[in-house]
């Protein structure tokens, strides 16, 4: 991996700049989480209704447990399934932006498998946005041709598989949205306590 566009990704990052990446499963469009201007930009070029949570990524399980409540229950969940195509929904907390729970108080989790996200935010040392590349209700971008959303900087890590993330609700313990690895997950969710 060119650690030079990862270097530049962090620079765009830290001026409130939009970075198109990829992931484990389509293109994402990160902004500095913690950057409530960044997050606006994301809603505004994704024309994203203000009502609708914006998922966050992180690079490992402390950065997870540092913005959101993780209980025993979701603790396992987690270490059954992530790193990887599942986003998990948690109670956020109060360090994170309030606009990016879409005033739902939760927040939904990647933690990609895939190394160019990883290394952005670890760099960063701060969650970035995991929203894919797109203008709201739009296709999913598997590829750099499929990005049509303003961006400062595109990352272009070739074809994506293109199923987006499963995402589990761990509060309510209910799926989300059916995509990846959603057999295995909801047989472990129907096995939880």
């Amino acid at each position: 991996m060119d650690t030079e566009i990862i270097h530049q990704a962090v620079r765009v990052l830290g001026r409130d700049g939009l970075v198109v990446y990829p992931t484990d499963t389509i293109y994402g469009l990160g902004a500095d989480a913690f950057s409530e201007n960044a997050v606006e930009r994301v809603y505004a070029v994704k024309m994203r209704p203000r009502a609708m949570p914006i998922s966050v990524a992180v690079s490992d399980i402390e950065m997870l447990s540092a913005i959101a409540v993780v209980d025993r229950q979701a603790d396992a969940f987690i270490d059954r399934f992530l790193p990887g195509p599942v986003t998990v929904v948690l109670k956020a907390k109060s360090c994170l932006p309030e606009i990016l729970t879409g005033g739902t108080g939760l927040i939904g989790i990647r933690f990609p498998d895939h190394p160019v996200p990883l290394a952005i935010i670890r760099e960063l040392d701060a969650p970035i946005t995991a929203t894919s590349a797109n203008v709201h209700g739009g296709p999913d971008p598997v590829t750099a041709n499929d990005v049509h959303v303003p961006h400062d900087l595109l990352i272009d890590g070739g074809r994506l598989p293109g199923t987006p993330s499963t995402v589990v609700d761990l509060v309510h313990r209910q799926v989300l949205r059916v995509g990846a690895e959603i057999e295995e997950v909801a047989g472990f969710l129907a096995e939880m306590p």
